[in-house]
């Protein structure tokens, strides 16, 4: 037996348990509200002993991120001091990049909504312009709500090493580690066996423009020069560097020019930034896939981008998972909640997709590419479809939408609703984007009337699977994607 190596072992594994204890007490904490939680309930609750509980809350006390709530009766001896979670000890920015629209919002770590910014985008007009936009919602969001740079102090909530990264990242697959290691780090009280301090960031031991071995194909940010395309091009496009592509309009032009980036980096309580777009694209690796409708993204590594402009740790995932996330987090036992339960969350805007939630956790398969749900064929040699197919059902359901056809948009709608249902044998479906909030009645109606059609041909006693409105509006998937930073700080693992 290999001694250090089982010592090295040991050491990770007890690094990753108090991670994980510490977690637990953070989401009863956060679960329990104003009201707070006393010592003895969170034992009962996590299965931990008192004694391990009393230092995990020291910890967290002693770090800004929970104070005494008051004290409360208890049956025998003196009253329980009662512990809550300090919501402003943390921020996240969630960011919602539809095809026309930027939508940017600050949540503190209950996930209330602190500040919002909504600005025309277009995602087609190349990357320089995609992420100076991103990046000037976000400075605006933290310098209005959390103050300039000069007026934030190291002793303030949350400050002292919060934005450390560290090396359970690389241990942990996905990119919601990214925003994890900065709360852990504080919690733990302190580096893990092999963490980088501050300042650095999780490339390990490459050299400046290198990727990991894993990645292959891939390019640093920071080596995207002027006029170059991404590496999900093909030579066989035969396209000259700098030319755009026929079938879009994104260039990465002027992309490695990097920003101060100093309202946020300076934020002590910041833990990172959100971003949600249409699909498809690697969620672990935050690279985008042939967008549909802006394929030229193909290969394009967004979440390096950002966090080299940024200077802070970032997540990416498509809309509709970020917005499944945020709707199981959220919900509460309505909607299925982080113990359990399933539904679809189908988003009608200006694509169509869905986010998947099962066993109360986002469902994005083995690849990350689950919820296309916009591109199964309804209609062989049906009209053509942004994707490149043929008789999608966005294709049909925008067409539907755009000649008024509510009623034959929501069928259709409702066709793919119910393949899905009898696929996964899903509790519900949610309607959501922007296109659904504009007419609600009339597509929660039509599309739970093609479920009820299927209820009635199937028999049974169970009924129809409900169709309802999700909840959240506009900015439910922005809240959703600043949750893929906050949701595995809370035991909600890999960003659900």
């Amino acid at each position: 037996m290999n001694r250090s190596n089982a010592s090295a072992g040991d050491g990770a594994n007890l690094l990753a348990l108090r991670s994980h204890n510490t977690a637990l007490v953070l989401g009863l904490l956060r679960g329990a509200g104003a009201e707070g939680i006393s010592r003895l309930e969170l034992a009962e609750h996590t299965g931990l002993t008192p004694q391990a509980v009393s230092k995990i809350t020291a910890r967290l006390r002693g770090e800004g991120l929970a104070a005494e709530a008051g004290r409360r009766a208890s049956t025998g001896g003196k009253p329980r001091t009662v512990l809550r979670l300090v919501p402003e000890a943390g921020h996240a920015v969630g960011v919602h990049l539809d095809r026309d629209e930027l939508r940017a919002v600050l949540v503190d770590l209950d996930g209330t909504v602190v500040g919002e910014r909504c600005a025309p985008l277009d995602l087609g007009a190349g990357a320089e312009a995609v992420l100076a936009g991103v990046a000037r919602a976000a400075e605006e969001l933290v310098a209005e709500v959390l103050g300039p740079p000069a007026a934030r102090r190291p002793g303030s909530p949350g400050a002292e090493g919060l934005r450390t990264p560290a090396t359970e990242a690389s241990e942990r697959s996905g990119a919601s580690a990214r925003g994890e290691r900065a709360l852990e780090e504080r919690a733990l009280g302190g580096r893990g066996p092999g963490e980088q301090g501050p300042g650095e960031r999780d490339s390990g031991k490459r050299e400046p423009g290198k990727r990991a071995s894993g990645e292959r194909g891939e390019r640093a940010s920071g080596e995207w020069g002027p006029g170059e395309w991404g590496p999900g091009e093909r030579a066989s496009e035969g396209r000259e560097p700098g030319e755009r592509a026929s079938e879009g309009r994104v260039s990465s032009a002027g992309e490695g020019a990097p920003l101060d980036g100093a309202a946020l980096d300076a934020a002590p309580t910041l833990l990172g930034l959100g971003v949600a777009l249409p699909g498809p694209l690697d969620h672990v690796r935050g690279v985008l896939h042939r967008v549909t409708g802006f394929p030229e993204w193909d290969g394009y590594p967004l979440r390096d981008a950002l966090e080299r402009r940024l200077g802070v740790p970032v997540v990416v995932d498509k809309d509709t998972n970020a917005a499944a996330l945020g709707l199981a987090i959220g919900g509460g036992g309505a909607i299925g909640g982080p113990g359990g339960g399933s539904f679809a969350y189908l988003h009608l805007g200006t694509g169509l997709g869905a986010g998947l939630v099962v066993g109360g956790g986002v469902h994005r398969g083995a690849r990350t590419g689950a919820g296309e749900f916009g591109h199964q064929v309804v209609q062989l040699d049906g009209p053509p479809c942004t994707c490149g197919a043929r008789g999608c059902i966005e294709a049909l359901c925008l067409a539907a939408v755009a000649r008024g056809d509510l009623a034959e948009a929501a069928r259709v709608l409702g066709t793919g609703a119910a393949n899905l249902a009898g696929l996964l044998d899903i509790d519900q479906v949610l309607l959501g984007g922007r296109t659904v909030a504009a007419a609600p009645e009339a597509f929660v109606q039509g599309v739970g009337a093609v479920l009820d059609a299927r209820a009635r041909r199937e028999g049974g006693h169970d009924g129809a699977v409900p169709v309802r409105l999700a909840p959240g509006g506009p900015r439910g998937v922005a809240e959703g994607a600043a949750q893929l930073l906050l949701a595995p700080l809370f035991g909600h693992g890999n960003g659900g």
